[in-house]
């Protein structure tokens, strides 16, 4: 079996795919995907704020909401009660560090790993201005990967952020 240390630079390819999809709708250019125990993608999302009007809609909510629902659905099908929400076992991967909202999501889903790619030096919450995934006074703690396949993941956003200023009224 190969150690899943080996699989992230893999599985943040999967990430920016769904980042990349994120720019037909205008939206900022990050995804994710949750992965389960056994490597297999439960989950995928991409920003989708602008396509859906949605303050929600990060990449990383629309991820962990689409695992739990598949996680529910494998558990009836194999005759269990799962209730889908707790995603012990799985990893989320995405392509920037994770904001509060994000992060927060990932604690009270009980995801114990995360890998990102770009920090996010203004908002982000999983070491550069917050530390919400490893903050001690909460009931749930998160290994953190972070900068894999950090060049790209950065580049993807100052593109998108650089073509947005260019525009005349900045949308």
């Amino acid at each position: 079996m190969v150690p899943a240390e080996m699989k992230h630079g893999e599985w943040m390819g999967l990430a920016l795919d769904e980042a990349r999809s994120a720019l037909a709708t205008h939206d900022v250019p990050i995804g994710a995907v949750v992965i389960g125990p056994d490597g297999d993608v439960l989950g995928s999302g991409r920003n989708q704020r602008e396509a859906l009007g949605d303050p929600t809609a990060h990449a990383e909510v629309v991820a962990i909401r689409q695992a739990a629902d598949r996680l529910r659905e494998l558990s009836i099908q194999g005759g269990g009660t799962a209730d889908g929400w707790r995603l012990a076992d799985c990893t989320l991967v995405v392509t920037l560090e994770p904001c509060a909202m994000c992060a927060g999501a990932v604690v009270l889903a009980r995801i114990p790993r995360v890998v990102f790619g770009a920090w996010d030096e203004k908002a982000g919450a999983a070491g550069s201005v917050f530390d919400i995934l490893r903050e001690r006074r909460l009931n749930h703690w998160v290994e953190v990967y972070a900068g894999v396949r950090e060049a790209e993941c950065g580049a993807l956003l100052r593109e998108f952020f650089a073509g947005h200023r260019a525009q005349p009224n900045g949308s």
